[in-house]
């Protein structure tokens, strides 16, 4: 039976591209891996942290557009990112360590919540998983107290039940705590809370898309399965050298995260990816 290998990767949407490295590479300690733009958007920055190899399960990615509207999420949106980290000790570490820098925290069910400085909400949690942890190097972040990689994305949904057929064509298997994909090696959660009122808005600080792991060579079998639970994959397209790709994340060129939580302007555009001229 196939598997899904948990997240591969979340890209959002940042507004100012240097205060989104500023405070993934430097304050939260990943290491921005590659520069590089949107496939269907040259024109538009793409930014890559993970962990010290650019696995995929710590990959968080982001678009930049100087000048969009702050976003908010909403019914039919994901609205947090749910990391893990090696225990209560790694909490407290970082409720210092963001307190001190004067980012509101709260403990709430066992994490430590937070928002980025565009409003994308965050969750620390010492989860028990079997997984390897996914650590990027940073000189002020103790490897044992870093980031691990992601375990859960939290999404706003009226009816989490119409879900539920996607879900089990694609092999998640419902859990306490979320509708979970675990493969040999890896798993991660997809968690459904009720919505806010408000109609949700894409913007800035909030989530574009969620990415699941899987073999290339079970790409398609799982596009049929999505296709049975009546969902609109990609189109099919002939593979080819420059659209054929594996989920497994290749390493790129190495691009140290900032020495202080104050990233330097050239930590911006140290990987060396193609980068294009500004707008």
């Amino acid at each position: 039976m196939m598997k899904l290998e948990g997240i591969h990767h979340i890209t959002a949407i940042t507004e100012n591209a240097q205060r989104n490295v500023d405070f993934y590479a430097g304050v939260m300690g990943l290491r921005l891996v590659k520069k590089t733009v949107n496939q269907d958007n040259p024109t538009v920055y793409h930014l890559f942290f993970a962990d010290e190899e650019g696995d995929p399960g710590a990959d968080l990615t982001f678009f930049e557009y100087p000048g969009a509207a702050r976003g908010r999420a909403g019914a039919g949106m994901v609205h947090r990112i749910v990391w893990r980290v090696g225990g209560p000790e790694a909490l407290d570490f970082w409720e210092g360590r963001l307190g001190a820098l004067g980012i509101d925290t709260r403990r709430e069910g066992g994490g430590l919540h937070f928002a980025d400085p565009e409003g994308l909400d965050h969750e620390l949690l010492a989860a028990d998983v079997p997984d390897a942890p996914l650590i990027a190097d940073h000189p002020e972040i103790p490897r044992e107290l870093a980031l691990q990689g992601f375990h859960a994305v939290r999404a706003y949904a009226t009816a989490p039940e119409a879900s539920s057929r996607l879900l089990e064509a694609l092999e998640f298997e419902p859990t306490d705590a979320g509708w979970e994909a675990r493969g040999a090696d890896r798993g991660g959660l997809y968690i459904f809370d009720p919505p806010p009122e408000e109609r949700g808005v894409q913007g800035a600080g909030s989530v574009h898309h969620v990415a699941w792991a899987s073999t290339p060579e079970e790409h398609m079998d799982w596009r049929e399965k999505a296709i049975s639970a009546g969902a609109r994959p990609t189109p099919e397209i002939p593979a080819s050298p420059s659209t054929s790709r594996s989920s497994t994340w290749a390493r790129s060129s190495r691009c140290r995260p900032p020495s202080s939580t104050s990233a330097t302007r050239s930590s911006r555009t140290c990987a060396r990816s193609s980068t294009p001229a500004r707008r």
